[in-house]
């Protein structure tokens, strides 16, 4: 079992969501409680293509905006640093 750890890819947590912004100058949105959450995917690519197909949906709404958020950075900051500055 610790074989197939050591072979699989790290696993990097990203959350999509997104949702009507106040300005769009800012990151306030209109309705916190009616926000887009997309989901939690295991790795940039995967949120990336599912940030794309949300923001495409809402295209003809200017003020909604969606965003990817680095969820392994928040959960292991210190391991996201030791990765910088190896350079991974």
């Amino acid at each position: 079992m610790t074989a197939d750890r050591d072979m699989a890819p790290k696993q990097r947590l990203h959350l999509v969501f997104g949702g009507e912004l106040r300005d769009l100058d800012g990151t306030e949105f209109r309705d916190v409680a009616g926000l887009d959450i997309v989901g939690i995917f295991a790795n940039y690519a995967e949120a990336y293509a599912a940030w794309k197909a949300a923001a495409q949906r809402s295209v003809d709404n200017a003020q909604m905006r969606y965003f990817i958020v680095h969820m392994h950075r928040l959960l292991e900051p210190t391991a996201e640093a030791a990765d910088v500055r190896a350079g991974v």
